[in-house]
């Protein structure tokens, strides 16, 4: 706080995709947010984080209730979600430099225009769907299964 001297220093909104190289040490995991931060492009953060969680939860529960859980588990939920979220931020960053940036540039150099091809393909309610889906299910839908379901099925 002692660096900020006018609100205008706060006031911007710093937008950027990231991802830690390794999400877990020794008793500790971190998801969502805290292993990866994408754009609010699609609203799909709260998403990629929830399937972290019941990734997480499909992996870590059985050995959490047989007590031999090690890094090996954790490494395993890290190395189920990477490419979903690297599948993410791709799909964030293409459609941020394809769409919204010519959306938000005052000055365009070249509007943005899908080819012919890919417009009547997009028609087809197979291909239309498919960046909806992507958005509501991910790239890799999880469910919760295994140990996890157990747990929840008794209220904890």
């Amino acid at each position: 706080m002692g660096e900020l001297e006018d609100w205008r220093q706060v006031s911007l909104l710093s937008v950027e995709s990231d991802r830690l190289k390794r999400w877990y040490a020794p008793g500790l995991l971190v998801i969502g947010d805290a292993a990866h931060v994408v754009s609010p492009v699609g609203g799909i953060g709260i998403n990629l984080a929830i399937q972290d969680a019941v990734s997480a939860a499909n992996v870590l529960s059985g050995p959490l209730l047989e007590g031999r859980l090690g890094t090996r588990h954790l490494r395993a939920v890290q190395r189920r979600r990477a490419p979903a979220v690297r599948f993410v931020q791709l799909a964030q960053e293409l459609a941020q430099r394809w769409v919204v940036a010519g959306a938000l540039d005052p000055e365009p150099e070249a509007p943005f225009r899908l080819p012919r091809s890919l417009k009547r393909a997009l028609r087809m309610p197979v291909l239309r769907d498919v960046p909806a889906r992507l958005i509501a299910f991910g790239a890799w839908p999880v469910r919760v299964r295994g140990a996890a379901r157990k747990g929840v099925e008794r209220g904890w």
